[in-house]
Order: C-alpha cells, then sequence, then structure tokens
C-alpha cells in the first residue's frame, strides 16, 4: 500500500484495483435491422431497443432489459454501498441545507430563494420595498414537489404590475411545462392548461396578455410563438409566429427596458429578431432584420437606439448601432469593432453605463464602458483560471452592477459593483460547511499541444501535496460541442475527490469557444475530430509531464461530451483506466436520420446531415457507436435517463450492448439507467449528490480506495 499525507489528511490507496464480484452481465438480444443509405448496408442489431420510444409502456422488452443491466451494476458495486453512502453525506455536509439567495430588487420588491434544513427544493418569496418587510412566499416548491419522483418548477413571471405570476412545472423530465397562473393577492392558482412549452411565458405590459413558446409534443422542438389573454381558452390562443426552418431554435422575450417583445430565432450560423411595442400586445410584430446566411445578430434595445451583436463580417462579433425607426442592415454602424482576440458574448445594459461580457486568452472579462465619456474598464482578477460573468441585473436605471465570480479554488461569489465610484461589494460566497480553505490546493493554468500544433488551454486543480511522479490519479473533464465554454469552476462535492488525491482537471478543447469562435468552427461539422484529438493529447500531456499515468487517468463528458468519451476510447482505449459517459449522445448517425427523435434537426449544423453523402461518411467516421471494435477498451460506467428528451435512452442501451458484445478485455462495463429521471438527472438538490457518490466510487475502486 501507498502512504500519502495531504495536509492533515492521511489515506491509502492501492496499485491494483480491488477485484469485482463473479456476476454474468446481461447479454441484449440481437435482431437483424438494415440501414441502406449512399449505398452502404449496415446492420445494426440492436435497433430494437429504440420500441420504448416508439411505442412507450407496451415496449416491455425494452424496460426489463434496462433493468437488468442496473440489476448487474448493482450486483457488482454492492460492496461500495456502505462507501457511497458515506460520500453522499459527506458532500451533502458541505452544503448549507438552510440557505438563501442574494436578493434581487425589481420593481418596488426584493425577489430571493431560500432553501430550509432537510428540504430537497425551494421557496420563491419576495419583500416589499424593504429586506425588513414582511416575507411574501410566491411558491413554495418544496410543497409542490411533494410525492414527485421528479419536480421542475421554472419561469417566474411577474406582471408589470406585480400583481400576478405565471410559471412552468415539469414532472415527467422531457422539458415539457404546463403554464400555471398565481393570483398574487388572493393566492390562488390556476391551471391555464397551456402544455408543451419551454416553462416560461413574457408579460405584455397590460398585465393581462402573455406570449409563450409552444414546443411539438413528438420532436420538442420550439415551433410557435402563442398569444394568450388570461380568462380565455387555451384554444383561442392566437399564433404569431411559425417558424418554418426546422433547424431553427425559436423563444420570446422582453427588453430590459420593457419596451418591447422580442422574438428570437437561430440557427448555428444565422438568427432573425422579430419585435413589438410591449404596449400594443395585439399589434404586428416586426422584422429587425431578415435573416442573411452564415449571419448571427441580437439585439439590445436602449432609449434612443438600438445595439446590434453581429458576427456579421466580424468572426468574433462586433456590436453596431442603428436608429430605433431604421432597423435594417443597411443603417447598421459600428460600435465595437471587431478585434481579433476577443470575442463578444453578450451586453448588460444600464441608463449610464454597458457592461460587455467578452473572451480574451481563454478567459472570460467584464469591460464596462460609460456612456457619457466612452471610458472603457476592465475588471480585474489575479487567479490564473477563473470565469467571471454577469448575474441577474434586471433593473435599467440603475449604476449597481452585479456579477459573479468562482476559479477552481474560489467559491462561487456574487459582487455588486458601482460603476460610478467603482466600489465593488461582495454579496455572499458560496459557504462550504465543515471548514474549507483554499490555501490547501492548488490551481494552475497549463497548454497541451495537439498534433497539428494548436495549444489546448487546461484548468486543473489539486490538494498540496499531490505527487507529480505518474502514480497520482486524475480525472479529465470536457464538453467540446456547440460552442459552449467549459470554465474553471468551484465544486464542493469535488473536494472529496481531491482530498482523496485525485486531481481534476477540465481540457478547453475545440468545438467550444473558449479561445473564440474559431475554436468552435473548428471543432465542428467536418472537422469535429479536432475535439477528439485535442482530448487525447490533453490525455498524452499529463501522462508525459507526470501528473498522472494511463494506469490512473480517468475521463468524464456528459450528453455531446460523452459522444467525446465515446469516440476517444475507440480511438486510444490503452490511454485511459476508466471513462464515465453520462447521457452520451453515441449513435450519431441512426439518430441524425430520424427526425422523429426530438432536436435532430435543429443539430445538422453541429454535425452536419447525414442524408448528405459527404457529412455521413465522416460521421460515420467517428460515431462512437459505428466504430465499436474487438480489441480492449477500459472500464466504463454509463448513465442514462428513460425519460431524456436530449439524448433518448436507447443511444447508450445500444452502445453497452455492442461494446459487451466487442470488447476483449475483462474490464468492467457498466449501464445505469434512471427510470424516473431524465437528461438532467434528480430533480432535488441533494438526490443527484447519489450518481456523483457512485461516479466517485467507480473510480475509487479501480484505484483501491475504500475510505
Amino acid at each position: 500500500m501507498n502512504k500519502l499525507l495531504f495536509g492533515c489528511l492521511i489515506f491509502s490507496y492501492s496499485i491494483h484495483a480491488q477485484d469485482w464480484p463473479s456476476i454474468n452481465p446481461p447479454i441484449a438480444e440481437k435482431h437483424d435491422h438494415i440501414r441502406d443509405i449512399h449505398g452502404d448496408k449496415v446492420n445494426d442489431p440492436y435497433y430494437w431497443m429504440i420500441d420504448y420510444f416508439k411505442k412507450g409502456k407496451d415496449s416491455t422488452k425494452v424496460v426489463d432489459y434496462l433493468k437488468s443491466e442496473n440489476s448487474y451494476w448493482e450486483g457488482m458495486m454492492k460492496d461500495t454501498e456502505p462507501f457511497r453512502e458515506k460520500l453522499f453525506q459527506e458532500m451533502k455536509s458541505r452544503i448549507k441545507e438552510k440557505d438563501e439567495s442574494v436578493p434581487v430588487f425589481k420593481k418596488g420588491y426584493y425577489y430571493y430563494t431560500r432553501t430550509e434544513t432537510g428540504k430537497q427544493y425551494f421557496k420563491y418569496c419576495r419583500k416589499k420595498g424593504s429586506l425588513n418587510a414582511p416575507e411574501e412566499v410566491l411558491l413554495d416548491v418544496d410543497q409542490l414537489a411533494d410525492g414527485h419522483a421528479y419536480y421542475s418548477a421554472s419561469g417566474f413571471s411577474i406582471s408589470p404590475d406585480n400583481s400576478k405570476m405565471i410559471y412552468g412545472v415539469d414532472d415527467v423530465s422531457r422539458r415539457q411545462y404546463k403554464l400555471f397562473l398565481k393570483d398574487l393577492r388572493t393566492g390562488k392558482t390556476i391551471d391555464l392548461g397551456i402544455k408543451n412549452t419551454t416553462g416560461s411565458a413574457i408579460w405584455a405590459n397590460d398585465n393581462n396578455t402573455i406570449f409563450y413558446t409552444g414546443k411539438n409534443p413528438e420532436t420538442l422542438l420550439t415551433e410557435k410563438i402563442f398569444r394568450h389573454s388570461l380568462g380565455t381558452e387555451p384554444s383561442k390562443d392566437v399564433l404569431v409566429y411559425e417558424e418554418k426552418d426546422k433547424s431553427n431554435y425559436i423563444g420570446v422575450g422582453k427588453s430590459k427596458n420593457e419596451k418591447f417583445i422580442m422574438i428570437y430565432s437561430g440557427a448555428t450560423t444565422s438568427s432573425e429578431i422579430r419585435f413589438l411595442n410591449a404596449d400594443e400586445p395585439k399589434g404586428t410584430f416586426k422584422v429587425f432584420q431578415p435573416r442573411m446566411k452564415d449571419v448571427l445578430y441580437d439585439v439590445t434595445p436602449l432609449e434612443d437606439k438600438f445595439l446590434i451583436t453581429t458576427n456579421k463580417d466580424a468572426l468574433n462579433f462586433k456590436v453596431m448601432e442603428t436608429p430605433l425607426d431604421k432597423t435594417g442592415v443597411e443603417n447598421w454602424k459600428d460600435f465595437i469593432p471587431h478585434r481579433k482576440d476577443v470575442l463578444i458574448e453578450g451586453i448588460s445594459e444600464f441608463k449610464n453605463f454597458l457592461v460587455f461580457s467578452e473572451r480574451q486568452n481563454g478567459l472570460s472579462q467584464l469591460v464596462i464602458l460609460d456612456r457619457k465619456t466612452n471610458k472603457r474598464e476592465s475588471l480585474k482578477f489575479d487567479e490564473p483560471t477563473y470565469t467571471v460573468y454577469s448575474s441577474e441585473n434586471p433593473e435599467y436605471n440603475t449604476d449597481n452592477f452585479r456579477f459573479g465570480y468562482t476559479s477552481m479554488i474560489t467559491p462561487s461569489s456574487q459582487y455588486e459593483q458601482n460603476l460610478q465610484t467603482g466600489k465593488r461589494t461582495l454579496l455572499k460566497q458560496q459557504e462550504v460547511l465543515g471548514g474549507y480553505n483554499k490555501t490547501n490546493y492548488e490551481t494552475e493554468r497549463l497548454f497541451a499541444t495537439a498534433k497539428d500544433g494548436t495549444k489546448i488551454p487546461i484548468s486543473i486543480v489539486y490538494k498540496k501535496g499531490y505527487k507529480k511522479d505518474g502514480n497520482s490519479p486524475l480525472l479529465l473533464y470536457a464538453y467540446g460541442s456547440y460552442g459552449g465554454s467549459m470554465d474553471a469552476y468551484f465544486s464542493s462535492v469535488r473536494l472529496s475527490l481531491l482530498d482523496r488525491g485525485f486531481a481534476f482537471a477540465i481540457a478547453h478543447i475545440r468545438g467550444g469557444q473558449e479561445m473564440g469562435r474559431q475554436w468552435y468552427e473548428d471543432g465542428k461539422m467536418m472537422k469535429k475530430k479536432n475535439t477528439f484529438n485535442d482530448f487525447i493529447d490533453t490525455g498524452e500531456f499529463l501522462v508525459k509531464e507526470k501528473y498522472t499515468s494511463p494506469k490512473h487517468l480517468y475521463a468524464q463528458g456528459g450528453s455531446a461530451g460523452g459522444m467525446l468519451m465515446g469516440a476517444v476510447v475507440n480511438m486510444k482505449p490503452e490511454l485511459w483506466n476508466g471513462a464515465i459517459a453520462q447521457v452520451p449522445f453515441v449513435d450519431v448517425i441512426n439518430t441524425m436520420l430520424d427526425e422523429s427523435i426530438p432536436l435532430t434537426t435543429n443539430e445538422y449544423d453541429e454535425w452536419g446531415n447525414p442524408n448528405n453523402k459527404e457529412a455521413y461518411d465522416y460521421m460515420k467516421s467517428y460515431s462512437p457507436y459505428e466504430n465499436i471494435e474487438k480489441k480492449n477498451y477500459p472500464n466504463l460506467l454509463v448513465t442514462t435517463g428513460l425519460h431524456d428528451s436530449q439524448v433518448q435512452y436507447f443511444e447508450p442501451a445500444k452502445w453497452v450492448a455492442k461494446l459487451r458484445d466487442l470488447k476483449t478485455d475483462k474490464n468492467v462495463l457498466f449501464l445505469k439507467t434512471d427510470m424516473d429521471y431524465g437528461h438532467g438527472g434528480a430533480s432535488g438538490r441533494f438526490d443527484y449528490l447519489k450518481d456523483i457518490a457512485l461516479e466517485y466510487a467507480f473510480m475509487f475502486k479501480l484505484e483501491g480506495i475504500s475510505k
């Protein structure tokens, strides 16, 4: 046994993994199903697993198979149950159960959420005029969720006169929300009878009209925007916009200055905005600028002009301006010019100031612009890798700006800065119960060199005393799709990993947007393999620099990051001792060929359309399910949810079945299906910790760590 000392914590782990029980895994049935396209005939013997999606509860065979996989991993991991319970309680004990969010002031009220000891959910509350005023509980989600395996309440939207609230409820975990109306004067709640929405609604200024986004109940695509008048039947709701392009997402919102209702329609490469005077809800929406090929734009209304954030002739986006009555592109003029080394991600607008969310050298930053003097100032931070972002700032006529900050070792912090004086106040920092001292941990920013010479940023954290001798365990995490930047962040849960000798690293690979828009463009469509190669090159760099070794290196990713897991264990299985693939998108071609599967058509700009042969051939060359071979694979833990709306359960189920049939090693392969939840996992604030405890116990067992 090796013994290591970290701070005052002594723990041990064995070089060899503990023995696993001798239990035979379930073997899935095979039934021929031929895919014939572009002259390429492929047999998919596990296609039948789609039956539950197609037939629902009539498909008991699929459910029985998933349950047998659950029984298998439960039996194999039986000896870790006490340790998992210890991990769960340990992680839960760091969370302040009785807590309260930072109150946000809007239209005479302070709004906040609070949690209570032993309760899984929260209460949404407000106080009028002063924080010393009596509390008004607007929604007791703890009470509403009672008796539900899953419950999500969202979109709390208060009417302009503060008298009513609209909110959405999903109690299945398919992200299909019903809308409810609560009269805040009487306390009476009404089910509006409006189903299949995104979970939120936008108020017009008459306090009687709302706009909401409707979803297709089968494909879950956002296709229609409706206008609803309170007191009328949903069947009489007026369709104000319908999106015909199935590759677009749509939504409706309200400008911060409350003058406009705005409809957004956009795909990966182009977008379009419509707007309406919020005082005239029965008016006709006007197109701001008709959609342009390969041009994205977003609109920020000010009292005297519109600002447009766009990539028109600007890869990293720039900000333009146009008069309120001349919105066509021919009237747009530069406001903040394009910069090759700075990505503009958003604007927080105030009467006297603008705050730009930007990204430079892979790090997020906030830049303040005084609208009167045009003076610019960037907020400065000392840590090598961190995340800073604009928080909730609903008030337009204020000089106080709220932002959030976190790093691998700094708990989530909420600040308020006076934009006139520069005075910065810490409003709240995440409290880690049981004591947390950031000086006991170290964080670094590293760069790996990819095969094509590109420098890949890495954020890493570990406890002081971590030995870089190639024998220490390390968990490498990444996402790498949709332009989603996976920034450095603090996790009190992660301390259970670090305190037992693991390092945790985030690979900021291409397909995200950490290094600018080109970083995303170079990790999508016909360049998708860059994402996978970057992750492999990052792992090899960490091995070369002796942070770890293949015997102690673990990989993790979820959803599109789960595709990453599937790809890298196919491409470089010997690099990893284990991998955790959460709700993985692994059956790329079959899903992208089936438009009946939720969200498929929205994804064509990200992966390509396999109805086109060039895209089909490229996708087939990396799709994890297509590329399983008779060879050794690392230890694998795969998780999914039966009701997953984003990645259907049958993708990981088919993948695991095929892996089990072909792999030649004796490493473990587990499929855990949550029969109650969907893509985001459990809805309670503690339930998800059980999943993390399982993931950690999986790696700890492989490392021989048992306490």
